[in-house]
């Protein structure tokens, strides 16, 4: 059961009694400042830019605004139950830690001090290709707590493989695909900062590690590193890949495939139809494709597709705990959490993250008992109401 809620008021009653000179920030417009004043215009914009204009990172809030929370009372909420259950394994709390790369660009903790957040917060962390550490390191610090990989699908078929048979070897436990990167995204902050980090070699780690990968090479990626990127920039996306393409995929590992990027109805019914075990709905944080619809606002057409056939999961815009909560309402089994993280990294690296996590699912716990509902399970459209203040009825 959960207690996150309840320590509030004694967390205040001890922070009042002590006060902490070094107290991290509570509200996540805080947390963004800080680490707009620590990093550098880059790393910052990396992080926090997206694509074109940014209208879909706006997209993005605006479908949150527009849902609106209806409170019931007298539901009896003392004592909750925010555990959930996918693939077989229960998780304390409906968070993922969403697939980031390059995190060594945002603080020297980098992906291990992520990935030790997450061991410490019993949170599923999700290591990208993108990492700068290699995949095998981030599961050797995490021991047994839980860990999915997320797969940029490679132009090498061999180093896609590669890249599946490494994460199964090393205790990952789901394969998430990302869709939407088949190529980098006009991004019009890293063009004006002339900033990729993978060329200076961040966020290559998986690659310069990987057998397949380095077989192409003249030279050890140690004995020419320029190659080795340059190589990188040929082989990392692949604009070619079409839905027959899946099968390869479940040729080459028996983990659980999710579909990360899937925004379109006919796109969920034609993953279901090539057997995949889970989607994710993303517009990649808005950094991929300006002007695109909304992530929250694509979920209700995806689960009315999906039909509870298989997980749907969500992510782009989560920023506090009501948004975990409406996105629940609206289908999603549960949420990934991105950028917040990468503030708390910048700001305190791993404490920061671990910070922001706590944080997160504290908020979440005490919306979701001040809404009226006792555990993850409970949580419906009943729960919402559009901006038109229309009550779905039907699911009271």
């Amino acid at each position: 059961m959960s207690n996150f809620g309840n320590n509030i008021q004694f967390s205040i009653y001890q922070t009042m009694q002590n006060p902490d000179p070094n107290r991290l920030p509570i509200v996540f417009e805080e947390w963004e400042k800080k680490a707009r004043e620590i990093l550098e215009d880059g790393p910052y914009y990396y992080v926090a830019g997206g694509a074109g204009g940014e209208m879909t990172m706006e997209a993005n809030l605006q479908a949150f605004d527009r849902w609106k929370i209806v409170p019931r009372m007298l539901r009896n909420v003392e004592d909750r139950d925010t555990t959930f259950e996918l693939f077989g394994n229960t998780y304390n709390f409906p968070l993922l830690h969403a697939p980031i790369g390059v995190q060594s660009i945002i603080h020297e903790d980098g992906d291990l001090g992520s990935a030790r957040a997450c061991v410490e917060m019993g949170v599923p962390f999700i290591t990208s290709s993108a990492s700068t550490i290699p995949l095998e390191k981030i599961a050797e610090i995490m021991g047994d707590a839980p860990r999915w990989f997320q797969l940029y699908w490679s132009k090498d078929p061999e180093v896609t493989a590669s890249f599946l048979r490494r994460a199964e070897a090393s205790g990952y436990s789901a394969i998430v695909v990302t869709l939407d990167t088949p190529m980098m995204a006009w991004r019009e902050y890293d063009l004006k900062n002339v900033y990729l980090p993978f060329l200076i070699g961040e966020g290559v780690g998986n690659y310069l590690t990987d057998p397949a990968f380095c077989s192409r090479l003249e030279k050890s990626p140690k004995e020419d590193p320029t190659a080795a990127i340059m190589h990188w920039t040929k082989v990392f996306g692949n604009a070619s890949l079409t839905w027959s393409d899946i099968a390869f995929l479940k040729e080459h590992t028996n983990l659980p495939i999710l579909l990360k990027g899937i925004l379109h109805p006919d796109d969920a019914k034609l993953a279901l139809g090539y057997g995949v075990d889970g989607i994710i709905v993303s517009n990649h944080g808005g950094r991929q494709v300006d002007g695109a619809i909304g992530a929250l606002e694509a979920l209700p057409q995806v689960c009315e597709i999906v039909q509870d056939k298989i997980p749907v999961l969500m992510d782009s815009g989560i920023r506090r705990g009501s948004d975990v909560v409406k996105a629940m309402a609206l289908g999603a089994k549960a949420v990934l959490v991105g950028r917040p993280c990468m503030y708390g990294l910048a700001v305190a690296g791993q404490r920061g993250v671990k910070e922001v996590l706590q944080n997160l699912i504290a908020d979440m716990d005490i919306t979701m008992a001040l809404a009226g509902e006792r555990s993850i399970g409970g949580i419906t459209k009943s729960l919402l109401v559009d901006s038109k203040g229309e009550i779905d009825t039907d699911r009271l």
